[in-house]
């Protein structure tokens, strides 16, 4: 299959499918769903005293103010918290959101998911577009190929179950959180996770 251009995202007609659940489904749905498990890209060790999780898009600058926030309240809980990442791209309101999440896809099949996410959300402005993505694979040592158009069904499909677990666990908007199986609702601080947790530190 041909590659798009390095300046372009992915084009609407070749995009995974990221809404076919039905618009009834927006609804204030609190559990999450699926619960968190080992087809995750996890942070931690399941079974874990604690969980969060996120649905994000690598172009929202709310998820990428969250990330120093998330990873504060990880080191202060250590191995009692689990984490996980899902996807939830915003591709009408970010145009890079997609082509971001299917390259953290790519890099996960040569387990760089986690050292990919970081560098997609590094620096100062979220605004992405491939020659970044290509650098970010050329960072790593992934063949930039593998990310800059990952175009394979397991790929498509890890994106897409994302999404629509997020739609039916009613997820509006990025970024969403769930602690221990719960929606977050409010500002998101370490003080207000870490009570939403249950897992105030002394």
């Amino acid at each position: 299959m041909t590659a798009t251009p390095t300046s372009s995202p992915v084009p609407i007609s070749a995009r995974p499918r990221l809404r076919p659940v039905p618009i009834s489904a927006w609804r204030a749905t609190i559990p999450l769903e699926p619960r968190i498990g080992a087809y995750d890209h996890l942070q931690g060790v399941l079974g874990a005293e604690f969980s969060l999780v996120e649905y994000g898009d690598f172009e929202c600058p709310y998820c990428r103010a969250a990330v120093p926030v998330i990873d504060e309240v990880r080191a202060a809980l250590g191995d009692r918290l689990v984490f996980a990442f899902r996807h939830f791209p915003l591709a009408e309101l970010h145009p890079f959101a997609l082509s971001a999440a299917l390259a953290a896809e790519g890099a996960a099949v040569v387990g760089q998911f986690w050292p990919m996410h970081a560098l997609l959300y590094a620096g100062d402005e979220p605004r992405l577009t491939q020659d970044d993505i290509r650098g970010y694979a050329e960072q790593l040592g992934i063949p930039p190929a593998k990310v800059t158009w990952p175009k394979t069904q397991f790929v498509e499909e890890r994106v897409e179950a994302d999404f629509n677990s997020g739609v039916r666990s009613g997820v509006r908007g990025t970024p969403t959180l769930f602690v221990n199986g719960e929606q977050f609702r409010g500002r998101i601080t370490v003080d207000r996770l870490l009570d939403a947790l249950g897992a105030r530190v002394p």
